[in-house]
């Protein structure tokens, strides 16, 4: 669990680190420029999430077929994953270019802000097709437990990044449309980097690199529960960010800040339900129950120490944190109120990632689908409440809110996901769930 949760974690924190890079370096350049930056990730990060599933359904079925002795089966069913990326990635990156404008202003933010948003979407939106892909092949290198490939290339992407970044926003003067190119130029070589090792892999076992348009239409149909599943998780965020853009830059500004430091400390406690996914899926494709068990019970703990050690480190540098992404007071002020409630929350991520991997990884995604949609709909009066409670418009107490009305949903996830946990309905053991 070790060898793989470590390594996991490395890479998933460098993932946000693009957006918390993009934050730090935007931020300095003024708070309409932040905040459209917020609005624009909300769209960009929704276009690109969705499609989730084709790491976490790709990680849960070549683990299987690897558990079950067919390595070859399963770096096979891998490739349709990743042609399946390149495909939805070109559909959603032009709609995403095309679409910029209208995908912005449904937020609702401010004039200024909007402008910046637009203009980075559209700008962001090339690097769609890379970020699917390297979601695709990720997955497989995760199926065959090697979670320190993607490390390699997350750690060099990042130094890309930030690199690039600084270079066009102050060097070349391109403002937050330099931050965009610059993330995008990372992500196309990552994903050249990973298809690369993918490709090896496939040649050393004789699979086919072509694509089997069968396997890819099973590959597509088996990702609608998880599609639908990340869709109302998104909704659940995207809910949160139109009530933030109604109160004002300020709460915006901060809620941004505070969103991606959430999303920086939700892909730490995700590298155990990485483990998760890769150990649940390999133990039942070898018939192993008990197994399944006993790493579930081993990795809650950790989630629950996790997210404690991590909610202490944030609440410790609540203070600190708000001058690294912005010079504005009010701002600063906002940001440190919702980073209290955020560190607050953790333990109770950590529980719910660790289960929610245990479930993908078991295959049990019909399930998670209503589950998420059930949930979504008890967030939406508690999201209601909240920009009715939020106070004037740029009342910094206003993120404190929404950050406690997230909690709450999270809360109610906790609970869900505990309980499904509990029976056996989802411990199907072989190659195929």
């Amino acid at each position: 669990m070790l060898r793989l949760a470590v390594p996991a974690f490395l890479a998933l924190v460098a993932e946000p680190l693009f957006l918390l890079a993009d934050s730090a370096i935007v931020g300095h350049l003024g708070t309409p420029q932040l905040a459209g930056l917020g609005v624009a990730s909300a769209a960009l990060l929704t276009a690109a999430n969705i499609f989730v599933f084709l790491a976490y359904g790709t990680t849960s079925i070549v683990a299987r077929h690897v558990g079950a002795g067919d390595e070859r089966g399963a770096v096979a069913n891998g490739l349709d994953g990743v042609w399946l990326a390149a495909a939805l990635g070109l559909v959603t990156s032009l709609l995403v270019a095309a679409f910029a404008r209208p995908l912005v202003a449904a937020f609702g933010a401010s004039p200024d802000a909007l402008v910046h948003a637009e203009h980075y979407l559209r700008a962001s939106a090339a690097g769609i097709p890379a970020m699917l892909v390297v979601l695709a092949a990720t997955g497989i290198l995760r199926g065959v437990q090697d979670t320190t490939t993607p490390l390699v290339v997350a750690v060099a992407g990042f130094t890309c990044n930030v690199a690039l970044n600084v270079l066009l926003v102050y060097g070349l003067h391109l403002g937050i449309v330099g931050s965009a190119i610059g993330t995008v130029i990372s992500q196309w070589g990552m994903a050249i980097a990973l298809l690369l090792v993918v490709v090896r892999a496939a040649r050393r076992l004789a699979a086919s690199l072509r694509p089997h348009p069968g396997r890819v239409l099973v590959a597509a149909r088996g990702g609608i529960p998880l599609l639908v599943r990340t869709l109302a998780l998104r909704t659940v965020l995207l809910l949160t960010t139109w009530v933030a853009a109604g109160l004002g830059d300020v709460p915006l500004g901060a809620y941004q800040v505070s969103a991606t430091v959430w999303s920086f400390l939700t892909f730490a406690l995700d590298a155990l339900a990485i483990a998760a996914q890769a150990l649940t899926g390999k133990a039942l494709g070898a018939g192993d129950t008990a197994g399944t068990r006993a790493a579930t019970t081993l990795m809650i703990r950790w989630g629950l120490i996790g997210g404690a050690v991590l909610g202490a480190l944030v609440l410790a540098l609540h203070t600190v944190l708000p001058h690294l992404f912005t010079s504005d007071p009010e701002t600063q002020a906002a940001l440190a109120a919702g980073l209290v409630v955020v560190a607050l929350s953790q333990p109770i991520s950590g529980w719910v990632f660790v289960l929610d991997g245990v479930l993908i990884g078991a295959g049990d995604t019909r399930w998670l689908a209503w589950a998420q949609l059930a949930l979504l709909v008890a967030y939406v009066p508690v999201v209601l409440v909240v920009r009715h409670v939020a106070g004037p418009l740029d009342d910094p107490a206003a993120v404190v809110w929404l950050w406690v009305g997230f909690s709450i949903f999270m809360t109610l996830r906790g609970i869900a996901l505990g309980l499904r946990a509990r029976s056996d309905a989802w411990l199907v053991t072989g190659a195929t769930r």
